[in-house]
């Protein structure tokens, strides 16, 4: 049992607490007073919109992770986004529609184009090209993806605005969200009366090829690996690749079709795309054809100038010979007039 404390000690114990707690009348006046004045300050400093005015909406998600109208943990949903932040991204996009592709199938062509791609960075570098750390051929990439979902994020990408087709809200507290998966995505993708150029190429399963950047050596490199045609993008020989002509990349390789690109926003049909693929010595050689048409151009003009300069000072020359000669034949005809007379 505890201790027990004396009377004495109680006693005095209980007295200390009532003097601690015990408010008097006196105390409970003041107390009064002060509230009520309080209140009469409030109300005369604040204004009426101050006091009706909502409280801000406490914001319960962190930055990073907005809500979203479509789930975010489906997987519809996830290869949404991936494929907006690919489309948004990447400049150069083949398209293929694939049949039926087996395992190893799918590793052997994936084998041979990386090493195509691989020799294109080789022989670049050699040549003094400032490609990026280790090349292109790492950050090309070979994909199948869903139809119907990348054509959704295609809308999205095309289509929606983020400043201006900001969703409105329907209460006070609700976030305006733009980001893939907001609403305001949603109802720009559902749109059935916006159309895309690929949009009649969007059928049946297809396969992207990605290129991180537009280089159009590194392209002909990927179709003649992918859909070789003679004479501009011709397969690797037996002797040169043999592995190229193993049953299973053979296998493979039939089985794909090109049905165009999109190049820097702008779509190409599959001859459109070996246009692009045949430039000749790449950006660096459809640069110098620019400019060597550019001072054609200039030379050009300049002679068609300087032509018309040169028939203008010799029109002038010309006319001042014949107004001498004139003059000349005028005064011997009055000095013979003269001698005569």
């Amino acid at each position: 049992m505890p201790p027990r404390l004396p009377l004495r000690q109680r006693c005095l114990r209980l007295h200390y607490l009532q003097q601690q707690t015990s408010f008097t009348p006196s105390h409970l006046r003041s107390y009064a007073v002060a509230t009520a004045s309080a209140r009469l300050n409030y109300a005369s400093t604040s204004s009426h919109s101050q006091r009706s005015a909502p409280a801000p909406p406490i914001i319960n998600y962190p930055s990073t992770q907005p809500p979203s109208y479509k789930p975010p943990e489906f997987r519809k949903s996830q290869l949404l986004r991936q494929y907006a932040s690919l489309l948004r991204s990447t400049p150069l996009i083949l398209l293929f529609q694939h049949n039926n592709f087996k395992s190893t199938e799918w590793v052997g062509v994936r084998r041979e184009l990386t090493l195509a791609l691989r020799k294109v960075d080789a022989s670049r570098a050699e040549e003094g090209f400032a490609d990026p750390a280790g090349g292109l051929a790492d950050g090309i990439k070979l994909q199948t993806i869903q139809t119907g979902i990348f054509e959704a994020a295609l809308k999205i990408t095309e289509y929606f605005d983020p400043i201006k087709d900001t969703y409105e809200p329907s209460s006070p507290g609700e976030p305006k969200l733009t980001h893939t998966l907001s609403r305001a995505a949603h109802e720009a993708a559902a749109n059935r009366k916006l159309t895309h150029a690929l949009a009649p190429l969007l059928s049946g399963p297809l396969v992207l090829l990605t290129f991180p950047a537009v280089s159009p050596q590194h392209l002909r490199a990927a179709l003649s690996i992918l859909s070789p045609s003679q004479p501009s993008f011709p397969a690797p020989t037996r002797r040169a690749n043999p592995g190229y002509h193993d049953p299973a990349v053979q296998n493979g390789v039939s089985k794909l079709l090109l049905l165009g690109a999109r190049v820097e926003g702008r779509v190409f049909d599959a001859e459109g795309t070996r246009w692009v693929g045949g430039i000749e010595g790449g950006i660096d050689g459809l640069r110098a054809q620019l400019v060597g048409m550019l001072q054609g151009v200039g030379a050009g003009l300049t002679g068609v100038l300087e032509g018309a300069g040169r028939s203008l000072y010799f029109t002038l020359e010309g006319r001042r010979e014949m107004l001498e000669e004139d003059t000349k034949k005028g005064e011997g005809e009055g000095e013979g007039k003269t001698e005569g007379g």
